[in-house]
């Protein structure tokens, strides 16, 4: 295996690893978010914001990897 496949072979394993990173970490806060309004519905609204503010950091994240797989694969 050349140079350019193995870049290929490392591209595609990190940016799988950046999605289900994501992935994982906005389960959890789906599951914490989840029991949270299960024990205190009155802050639900208060627990949804930050759950949404949470995931979509968590997000760019996960995208700003699989971005970054893709720039070194095409380099």
């Amino acid at each position: 295996m050349d140079g350019l496949g193995l870049a290929y072979l490392g591209a595609g394993i990190g940016a799988s690893l950046a999605v289900i990173g994501a992935g994982l970490g906005i389960g959890n806060i789906a599951a914490s978010a989840t029991e949270g309004t299960a024990r205190q519905p009155e802050a639900a609204s208060d627990i949804r914001t930050t759950m949404i503010i949470a995931a979509a950091l968590i997000e760019g994240v996960g995208l700003f990897g699989e971005v970054i797989c893709v720039l070194l694969a095409l380099k």
